[in-house]
């Protein structure tokens, strides 16, 4: 919360300024300061970077243009060429999108797994990998990884450990002390939390990790701009405040929907009876504020949200405003439809991400929703 407050030696100001040069004068001849081109190095943007590290528990952490830079470099970076990729059958859809298309063309093999069997998928490291990458909770299923014991496989094997950590957060889960090497976020979700920065991070275990994935950036022009450092800053001090607030009101519509007659299934790690919910108590510090429901069809769908009123249909997840998207035509739209059916991904399936508003407003616009889309069966 206190990142980068009271730092100013200049004026004193109590809030770090925000620097846009985008070039920095030497020292003298051959003698750089700290800081030579806005695309290397930018103060604002260290500021945040020291930020997110710390919140991660890592040795550093580079900020990135995007959530796919985010997800781009470390691919590019840690693995061999032609080197092997073991990702989540069920990951977001720009990131098959990526794996699938650096496979394509020859970059790397993919292949996927279902991380939340642990027995299936410590067999698939061991027939071989060179990068594992994680999601947990995963987009949009809400599987659980069990970080520790995959970490611990894959390295036993050989294999660097990446995990994307965007649903949950550093307040609700933090994978570097479970064992992985890197973590990554869309920086454009929680971690600014107002919809309107475009951001990533990427942060690592080890310094020279970190000077790896730095290098990567920078060389390939993806870090981020100082305004959005700036703004992903401020929106970074009330994370934890953001996360309290959106996960009482995960749970109040969790509630909901498990009564309601209209939902087929809820897909929540705070249930009981969802597959991974000890894991989830274990690993988490609490369940996280995205909550994936099936309402049977694609109809159905249309009903419920098309009448909505505090949820906006739109993409993205975690800023303050509730949003409810269709993952089949809109998050993972680029997963062909086998790919779809064999993550679990329907056409009655719909996401939510609870932002802060009041929760009895939230209940009953999704009751109103479940309402229109029970009569319209």
């Amino acid at each position: 919360m206190r990142a980068g407050i009271n730092t100013d030696t200049a004026h004193g100001a109590v809030v770090p300024p925000v620097y846009l040069s985008t070039t920095y004068a030497f020292d003298g001849f051959d003698r750089p300061g700290e800081y030579d081109y806005s695309r290397a190095g930018n103060p604002t943007r260290s500021v945040l970077a020291t930020a997110i590290a710390e919140l991660e528990g890592g040795a550093g952490a580079v900020v990135t243009a995007s959530g796919m830079a985010a997800v781009t470099v470390p691919v590019l970076a840690l693995l061999p060429p032609g080197g092997t990729l073991l990702a989540p059958f069920d990951c977001y859809g720009g990131s098959w999108r990526l794996f699938d298309a650096l496979e394509r063309t020859g970059r790397l093999k993919l292949r996927l797994a279902d991380f939340s069997d642990l027995e299936g998928a410590s067999a698939d490291i061991a027939a071989g990998a060179d990068l594992v990458w994680l999601e947990t909770p995963s987009n949009p299923l809400l599987r659980i990884t069990d970080l520790a014991a995959i970490s611990s496989a894959a390295h036993a094997a050989g294999a660097l450990v990446a995990v994307d950590n965007t649903f949950a957060t550093p307040v609700v889960q933090r994978p570097l002390t479970l064992g992985a090497d890197v973590v990554v976020h869309s920086a454009t979700k929680y971690l600014n939390g107002h919809s309107d920065v475009v951001s990533g991070a990427i942060i690592a275990a080890e310094a020279d990790q970190v000077s790896e994935l730095a290098w990567w950036a920078n060389t390939l022009g993806v870090t981020g701009g100082a305004l959005d450092a700036y703004l992903t800053l401020r929106g970074l001090r009330t994370l934890h405040l953001r996360m309290a607030a959106a996960q009482r009101n995960a749970a109040a519509v969790v509630e909901l929907l498990v009564a309601h007659p209209a939902v087929r299934a809820v897909h929540y790690p705070g249930l009981a009876e969802h597959p991974q919910h000890d894991l989830a108590v274990r690993q988490q510090d609490g369940f996280g504020a995205i909550v994936t429901f099936d309402v049977g069809t694609g109809a159905a769908v249309r009903t419920l949200v098309e009448g909505l009123v505090t949820f906006c249909l739109a993409e993205s997840l975690g800023g303050v405003e509730s949003l409810v998207s269709h993952p089949a035509t809109m998050t993972h739209a680029a997963m062909p439809p086998e790919v779809r059916a064999a993550a679990g991904i329907t056409d009655g399936m719909l996401r939510l991400s609870l932002g802060v508003e009041d929760p009895d407003d939230l209940v009953a616009d999704l009751r109103a929703g479940l309402d229109r889309a029970l009569a319209a069966r």
